[in-house]
């Protein structure tokens, strides 16, 4: 029921762009935190890997109409990105990680959470509107990096108390 945007196809290529400073914006914090955004997106892609293997699931994509800019741009799109392996979505799910790593953080500027907000936000109705990918993709994809982004910090803070106590004993 979602309709088919052309132009948005420009934030689906963009969320490239996004990553990259969401990756390094969040590997420029302190390195707990980088340990624990790194390893929040290995899970998640690991749990990404394993679904992928175990239910396999494809998109019936509509045939696209035109010759103007935009549907040139769909076109590649479509040649360049099988419709296939989409459950979670991986777009979205990156997208999200980049947000949630600065979501709570006080000291990144209200300007820079909200943009990064707005950044995702548009990356998944991006994936619905190039039907790359349908809701379910989405809100799995979200919900997915929410759970391993929760279950890093625990395995962080667990390594971290481990080392001290392994410090700790060397002076003792």
């Amino acid at each position: 029921m979602i309709p088919v945007v052309y132009p948005t196809v420009v934030i689906y290529f963009g969320c490239y762009i996004f990553w990259i400073i969401g990756y390094l914006y969040n590997a420029a914090m302190d390195k707990r935190h980088c340990y624990r955004f790194l390893m929040a997106d290995w899970l998640a892609k690991a749990v990404c890997f394993i679904c992928y293997v175990v239910y396999p699931t494809t998109n019936t994509r509509p045939e696209i109409v035109g010759s103007d800019i935009w549907a040139q741009l769909m076109r590649f799109l479509y040649s360049m990105d099988a419709a296939d392996n989409l459950f979670p979505s991986i777009h979205c799910l990156v997208s999200w990680l980049c947000y949630i790593g600065i979501r709570g953080n006080k000291k990144v500027p209200q300007w820079i959470r909200t943009t990064f907000c707005i950044c995702a936000i548009a990356v998944f109705i991006s994936t619905l509107t190039t039907k790359q990918h349908v809701i379910y993709d989405v809100v799995a994809g979200v919900a997915l990096v929410e759970v391993t982004y929760r279950v890093s910090k625990l395995i962080v803070k667990k390594a971290v108390k481990k080392g001290k106590s392994n410090t700790e004993a060397q002076y003792v």
